[in-house]
Order: C-alpha cells, then structure tokens, then sequence
C-alpha cells in the first residue's frame, strides 16, 4: 500500500476512535487533558499560545483557553487561508469570530491581532491520529500545521487528543513535523 492510501486508512481509523469515544467521556477526557496541559510547566512559562476552537469531535480546549487568558496569557487561533497557509490572530472581542474555512471558527482578521510565529511559546495541536513513540501526527490532511509549525521557532508543540486516536506506527512524509509530546486524558507521551 502506498503512503498516501497508508496515511488514508489511517486517518480514518483515528477518526472512527475519536468518534466512539462517547460525548460524555469526550467531556471528561478534554476536561483532563485542559488540565494536564494547564499543570504543564511548559504552560506556565508561555506567554503566548497558540490553540484552537474544537471542530468534529476533537478535544475540546475551551477549559483551557478559558482559562490561559483568565491566568494572563495571550490566546491565539489559527485563521487558515485558502492557499494553504495560516496565521495566528488574537481576537479582540469574544464576539470577534466568523466561520472560516472547513467550518472552523477563526478569529475575525480585520480586528484582531495577528502574531508572528516567531513570538509563539507554546502551540496545542488537535490531531487525528498520532503515534506515542515517535511524535507523529496525522491531521485532516491539509498540512496547515506541517507548513506553520516550523515558523514557531521557540514554541514547544504539543498535540491533543483522546488515547483511542493512538496508533503505533503512523505513516509519516518527509514534510510531516513530529511534535514535541502528545498529551491525552490517560498521560503525556
């Protein structure tokens, strides 16, 4: 089989997992998995992030960002552009959100605060299916993040999902970027 039928089947594994997993669990685990990331000593030295608003059963980081601008910390999203690339803005208001692209919820552009990917500490990822061992991820397949990830040049990545979206030997391009750990409900990898 090749890479891209491999990376396919795989993709659609982690999405069938994530999709048993149960609203009520998938509250509870994205409930641990904010919290983990909030205890992280990662997170306490961030002082701006880069997260998302959750879409199509991924873990919800609403706790999270909650809480990461209740504690100071400076909240971006990505707003995903139609040549493949993306930004991070920082919303000026919490009514400043419009549906962008895919059906995400994006941070309106014309005000809010785009930031440079240089000045990012720390990035939360969802995924759709990772591999604990090497770091690997497998999102929706677009590689928003695969393009975006080597601008952060100081950030620690960390991608989120549940430990049902776990597959041992995900298949992996060149272009793929593993990212710093993996955290779900059950531990950090």
């Amino acid at each position: 089989m090749d890479k891209v039928l491999a990376k396919e089947a795989q993709r659609n594994v982690g999405l069938s997992a994530r999709n048993a997993v149960g609203a009520e669990s998938a509250r509870r685990f994205s409930r641990a998995i904010c919290e983990k990331l909030i205890a992280d000593p990662v997170f306490m030295e961030s002082g701006i992030i880069l997260s998302y608003y959750p879409v199509g059963g991924e873990v919800d980081t609403g706790f999270f960002n909650s809480q990461a601008v209740r504690m100071g910390k400076r909240v971006a999203f990505p707003i995903c552009y139609s040549d493949g690339h993306m930004a991070a803005a920082i919303p000026a208001a919490p009514d400043g959100w419009e549906t962008g692209l895919y059906g995400i919820q994006v941070p309106l552009q014309d005000c809010s605060h785009i930031i440079d990917a240089s000045e990012i500490d720390l990035a939360i990822i969802p995924c759709v299916a990772f591999d604990g061992a090497t770091r690997a991820r497998i999102g929706r397949g677009a590689g928003y993040y695969d393009r975006y990830l080597p601008l952060c040049a100081k950030a620690v990545s960390i991608a989120v999902a549940f430990d049902a979206q776990r597959i041992d030997g995900i298949c992996s391009d060149a272009w793929d970027i593993p990212v710093d750990a993996v955290i779900t409900e059950i531990g950090r990898y």
